[in-house]
């Protein structure tokens, strides 16, 4: 298997996303089947506790060892330019500094929620850095990628995927960006 889900999971079952791809929404399961990882695990959750801090609390899941992914928003010359920016729950995305210069746009500021459902075909709640449109640059904090192991989403807000945090800059389009979480 090559990565200690418990580490991450609290008190919940784990398996590969492999055996479950019922469990992801379906860009989401896409990605998973073509990266063919068996680090990529998924659980099952009460889709009433898909936020962070409520999720850890009810689920013994250490907050530091949560990623939230944010879909980020910018325009340059009339284009609108998004990123997916992924950073441990217990930090911020610095959106107007690092994201805004990645993205080279003036201003730079979380997407509408109804765009990034739209546009990623997850539910809000449940956005993950797996599956995103190929286009969009996937930024990773350095302290997310060094994680032995991190919850994200899953495409949906019923489940969680839980992944060695090496392997979120090694997903296509990714990229570190250090000082990012803040």
């Amino acid at each position: 298997m090559g990565v200690d889900w418990s580490v991450a999971a609290g008190t919940l079952e784990v398996t590969s996303a492999l055996d479950r791809l019922d469990l992801l929404a379906e860009p989401v399961s896409a990605a998973v089947r073509a990266l063919d990882d068996p680090r990529i695990g998924v659980t099952e959750i009460d889709p009433e506790l898909a936020d962070t801090a409520a999720f850890c609390e009810q689920y013994g899941s250490p907050l530091e060892l949560s990623a939230n992914c944010v879909v980020v928003a910018g325009k340059r010359g009339g284009e609108v330019r998004y990123a997916a920016c992924v950073v441990l729950a217990t930090t911020r995305a610095d959106v107007n500094g690092v994201v805004r210069r990645r993205l080279d746009v003036r201003k730079a500021s979380f997407a509408p929620m109804a765009d990034a459902v739209a546009l990623t075909g997850m539910e809000y709640g449940g956005i993950t850095p797996f599956g995103l449109p190929a286009d969009w640059p996937v930024l990773v904090d350095p302290a997310v990628a060094q994680a032995p192991a991190v919850v994200v989403g899953s495409g949906l807000r019923r489940s969680k995927l839980i992944v060695p945090g090496s392997a979120l800059p090694e997903l296509p389009g990714a990229e570190t960006a250090d000082g990012l979480g803040r």
